[in-house]
């Protein structure tokens, strides 16, 4: 989070999922420590289509899933190429965001 706050001009959104790490201890204090600069919005429980990242996952699965992986380790490999070529396209991140019920994020 220290990162995406680095040199922040304005005040930063960040829409997060009810995953337990999103509301640790340390997650609270550390946006308290931001002043308001850091503001967190919670998706409702068991909405995934609410969630861009459920795309994202979903675009990696069907790509890897046609490799074939033998091991964990040719999984990763796989794993990894498959957002690293994401990284490059980003049109195609951009329509994950497009889905009607992710209107919110615009």
């Amino acid at each position: 989070m220290e990162q995406l706050m680095f040199h922040a001009p304005t005040p930063i959104i960040l829409v997060v999922d009810g995953h337990p790490i999103h509301k640790a201890k340390i997650v609270k204090e550390y946006v308290e420590s931001t002043k308001g600069m850091l503001e967190l919005h919670y998706l409702p429980p068991y909405s995934p289509q609410l969630n861009p990242d459920e795309q994202v996952w979903k675009n990696v699965k069907e790509r890897v899933a046609k490799q074939f992986p033998e091991d964990k380790l040719q999984l990763r490999s796989l794993l990894q190429q498959a957002l690293e070529r994401l990284q490059r396209m980003p049109e195609i991140v951009r329509r994950f965001f497009d889905h009607p019920e992710c209107g919110f994020v615009k």
